[in-house]
């Protein structure tokens, strides 16, 4: 392969000392730091995880066929892969794995993957010759694999430091699935120039896997996108690999053809939505978009080169996915991996003021919420200071505390890798490239060691179904048959998975053969149905606002 040379000057200097790589044991703990807390210890959460373990938990148990998934009767998400290969681990390890776990593990493996695929999309695309440094006169310019090693170290601590990944990245909802075929498709386009066998692979599956997860519409306007892109490219080898890319995007639509996929869930736009969706972005995208965004700006003359053009491909879906479903958070977390290897080719432009600012910030702020949530841990476990444990106790009413020796000795021990990582930083490794985003990963990932370890217990009381349905319980027999007409998934996921009720979801379901009937309601209780008499009503203990109302059928 000739590489073709880049048509204006490059803004990236580096020195030899400043492409060194970030260390391999500290980079992979701070990995599993990240990916691995909130596995256990905890139910499915509400909404969205819910739902997705709930088609699965249907699934793996056979209350639902594979091919068509319901919930309480009513059709479910069209999103297969990923409920399918959740469903396959529940059955799988069925009997010595609690199913919520098991659904867990394929999907932390997933966000693994991910960042993984991330750090080699970088790798490639910053040894293409339009993204490397500038070479010194007498030398001592970085080596390019060196450099390139240092750039996708960076992208991959910038993808950790996003705050709209923490949370999404580790449920288990088809969102995740399609985050990492994204992510897979993205590494086959930056890896074409440079191997030959495992980008086609990785195309050819890419976008079918991204369709059969859910978002048939993403992966038809990437495929497009990117075609042009390898269509465009002045590498060879970019140029005959769109013809691979152009195969696999019929394949992807062929195939949300026969699955019947193709669903549009596009909302209209305010002045009111707008504003949301622009905060939205300023804290979800943190702190990529800055650092995108200038990397845009000072390589402004290279837009067309493959280091751009490629991430760029999803990051522009994703915005144009967020804008068209009315400021959904889920299509814009698909943009993350891309904004975090744009994020990546900022730092060789960075200034010495900017990253000390950046430095200065992530050590307060994450100094300070890691402090909070001790604080609050300490008053929840000794009742001293007694206005945080009154304020917990009024968040969470019924809420009774449990100390676990192991939790604290990991969170003690992330606090004080923490307090390590500040003074490595500030210590050495000052000229490194990657060193302006060491401080916000690892501040995220203490954050969220922290939050899955010492806040675990009251975090799940306040999110997880488990309270409610024991309320429910008591109203309800074992063996109850319940008409839950227009429920939400998550609601009838809850009934079905923590109360084993036998659930009809159907819109007719009350004039079905069940004796009880369940209803939910925000506002004032409607009036009691014909034929169906009040047996009681309940309520979350964290959600004050929610009704929850349980009718008997008269004469049953």
């Amino acid at each position: 392969m000739k590489p073709p040379k880049p048509a204006s000057p490059k803004p990236a200097l580096v020195t030899q000392r400043g492409a060194r790589r970030l260390p391999r044991v500290p980079l992979l703990l701070l990995c599993a730091a990240y990916v691995i807390p909130g596995l256990l210890g905890r139910d499915p959460w509400r909404n969205a995880d819910l739902t997705a373990f709930g088609q699965m938990a249907a699934l793996a148990e056979g209350r639902a066929p594979w091919l068509a998934p319901t919930l309480g009767g009513v059709q479910a998400d069209m999103a297969l892969l990923p409920h399918w290969l959740g469903a396959a681990f529940i059955a799988a390890t069925s009997g010595f794995l609690d199913p919520a776990v098991a659904a867990r593990v394929p999907f932390s493996l997933l966000l693994a993957l991910t960042l993984a695929l991330v750090w080699y999309t970088a790798f490639h695309l910053a040894r293409t010759e339009a993204a490397q440094p500038v070479p010194f006169a007498f030398g001592g310019e970085a080596s390019p694999v060196d450099y390139a090693r240092a750039v996708a170290d960076g992208a991959l601590l910038a993808l950790m430091a996003s705050l709209g990944l923490l949370q999404l990245g580790h449920e288990t909802t088809p969102e995740l699935a399609q985050l990492c075929t994204l992510s897979l498709y993205t590494y086959a386009l930056a890896a074409a120039p440079f191997r030959h066998r495992y980008p086609r692979w990785a195309v050819l599956a890419a976008l079918p896997l991204l369709t059969g997860s859910g978002a048939p519409a993403m992966a038809l306007a990437v495929g497009v996108l990117g075609t042009a892109v390898c269509a465009r490219s002045r590498y060879e080898e970019a140029r005959s690999f769109a013809r691979w890319v152009a195969a696999s995007t019929l394949l992807a639509a062929a195939l949300g053809v026969a699955m019947g996929a193709w669903h549009w869930r596009t909302e209209a736009l305010t002045l009111e939505s707008v504003a949301d969706m622009l905060r939205q972005w300023l804290w979800f995208m943190w702190p990529v978009w800055p650092l995108a965004l200038w990397t845009l700006w000072r390589w402004r003359r290279h837009l067309t080169q493959r280091h751009l053009a490629v991430p760029l491909v999803g990051v522009a879906v994703a915005l144009g996915a967020n804008i068209a479903m009315g400021g959904n958070d889920r299509a814009l977390m698909l943009g993350l991996p891309g904004l975090a290897v744009l994020a990546a080719f900022a730092l060789p432009t960075l200034r010495r003021s900017a990253s000390a600012a950046i430095d200065w910030f992530s050590m307060s702020f994450f100094t300070l919420f890691a402090l909070w949530i001790w604080f609050v841990y300490a008053a929840l476990q000794t009742g001293v200071p007694a206005w945080q444990a009154a304020n917990v106790a009024r968040l969470l009413p019924g809420y009774e505390s449990h100390f676990s020796p192991l939790a604290l000795v990991l969170a003690a021990t992330g606090s004080v890798a923490w307090v390590w990582l500040v003074r490595w930083r500030t210590g050495r490794h000052r000229e490194a490239l990657w060193k302006s985003l060491v401080l916000p990963a690892g501040g995220v990932a203490l954050c969220w060691l922290l939050l899955m370890t010492l806040w675990l217990q009251p975090l799940d009381y306040a999110r997880s179904p488990r309270p409610l349905v024991s309320r429910l319980a008591a109203l309800l027999p074992r063996d109850a048959c319940i008409a839950a007409p227009g429920m939400a998934p998550a609601g009838v996921a809850a009934l079905e998975v923590f109360g084993r009720w036998k659930v009809d979801a159907r819109p007719a379901a009350a004039e079905g053969r069940c004796g009880y009937l369940v209803r939910s309601t925000r506002s004032e209780p409607p009036p009691t149905p014909p034929g169906w008499e009040l047996a009681g009503q309940v309520q979350r203990p964290t959600d004050r606002e929610e009704l929850t109302l349980v009718y008997r059928r008269i004469g049953r």
